[in-house]
């Protein structure tokens, strides 16, 4: 099965005006198939084959002889010595666009190459798992549960036999073994793998380096360079807050999530919808399912802007997004029915940002129907949640 990916025609556009478009996003994410969808007329090469990252590496003015434009190169992070021989390609015809299209989930060191040999010739584009919509539009009745578990891995989703535990296992193996080898001094896998696992347990909550590297038994400088890996690697997200520097009371550290509910839930080691419902931290198991849509949707509809959470040393708002000076102030309850206790929390930021200031507040949880709690305060599912500026809000009505 293919879902048709949202970022497809932002892909198009920028290949037409742009030599190189590099898209990144993690492992897995549906990059490739992206590409070479998108493209079926382009030469296609992996560097993910360690014979061909060894060509392109060791002697890459050859290998672009042989693979000339327009070309796709896959993992293209694997060969760092073959940027600045795509710069003097394409500086050779420096005019002409859609040259080179790089994929890559390495994205510290591939953002590197490209700053380092390739600026001002390039436009980057993050690909992250498959979204609630898009699954939806590809399989309409599939279910909240389902989503939560599974996550948005394109395979996990398009191929309903396969175990989400057992494709999760495979996912994490290959991550360590691989990706992380190749970017960090990583002395003990276990060490590395019980990190990650608490990280996982955290989704959600403020971030407290230094008890995180207390609990494994590593050092903070340590715990700080995996955690800056991770989050380099789109394994984990950081919401930082929105404060202002006249607000002393205001918490200035971020919020740790993790970038996939299906690879959480395998993390803390929920399998089945009965340990979800049942479990203590399906609370923050739908907290992150809320941001990772968010984040997609808003990044969508607005490329530079940014999801923020507010909190105070009385009260706390799960999500806010900055509009032009004015908020829409959001809260993830996993409740289908909640009640107007449930947005306290709004009060005290109306409080601090003035009522002018906010364009709406609702909570978005697990309702089928969006219901108005008392005046000025909504509730929404996640299939509805939606904000001004979200491109693809009208086309969800139609559908």
């Amino acid at each position: 099965m293919w879902f048709k990916r949202e970022l497809r025609e932002t892909l198009a556009r920028l290949v037409d005006t742009r030599p190189v478009v590099v898209v990144t996003g993690p492992r897995q994410a549906g990059k490739t198939s992206l590409v070479r969808r998108a493209f079926p007329g382009y030469r296609y090469v992996s560097l993910d084959l360690p014979t061909l990252a060894a060509q392109a590496e060791d002697a890459p003015a050859e290998f672009l002889h042989r693979h000339p434009p327009p070309l796709i190169v896959d993992e293209v992070q694997y060969a760092p010595g073959l940027f600045r021989h795509l710069k003097r390609e394409v500086d050779a015809r420096r005019s002409r666009n859609g040259q080179f299209v790089l994929t890559g989930s390495q994205k510290f060191n591939l953002l590197q190459g490209v700053s380092d040999s390739l600026a001002g010739r390039t436009a980057i584009l993050e690909l992250e798992p498959l979204s609630c919509r898009e699954i939806l539009r590809g399989k309409p009745r599939v279910g909240l549960d389902d989503l939560l578990l599974r996550g948005g891995f394109p395979e996990l989703q398009a191929v309903d036999g396969l175990r989400a535990d057992e494709y999760f296992a495979a996912y994490v193996a290959t991550y360590l073994e691989r990706d992380l080898r190749s970017q960090l001094n990583v002395g003990n896998l276990r060490d590395f793998d019980r990190f990650l696992r608490a990280c996982a347990l955290r989704s959600g909550q403020l971030l407290n380096k230094s008890e995180l590297a207390r609990d494994i038994g590593i050092s903070p400088t340590t715990a700080n360079t995996w955690l800056s890996v991770l989050e380099a690697s789109n394994q984990v997200v950081l919401l930082e807050p929105w404060f202002n520097n006249a607000t002393r009371s205001m918490t200035k550290g971020p919020k740790l999530y993790l970038a996939d509910t299906g690879l959480l839930c395998f993390l803390i080691d929920i399998l089945s919808v009965d340990e979800l419902h049942r479990s203590p931290l399906r609370g923050a198991i739908w907290e992150t399912f809320v941001l990772i849509e968010l984040r997609k949707r808003w990044r969508r509809a607005r490329p530079a802007g940014r999801v923020h959470f507010w909190r105070d040393r009385q009260g706390e708002v799960d999500f806010l997004l900055h509009q032009g000076g004015r908020f829409q102030a959001l809260e993830a309850k996993w409740s289908e029915h909640p009640s107007p206790r449930d947005g306290k929390g709004f009060e005290r930021l109306e409080r601090f940002l003035g009522a002018a200031a906010l364009i709406s507040r609702n909570i978005v949880c697990r309702t089928t129907e969006p219901f108005p709690i008392v005046a000025g305060l909504g509730a929404m599912g996640i299939h509805d949640a939606w904000f001004e500026g979200d491109q693809g809000a009208d086309e969800r009505r139609r559908d």
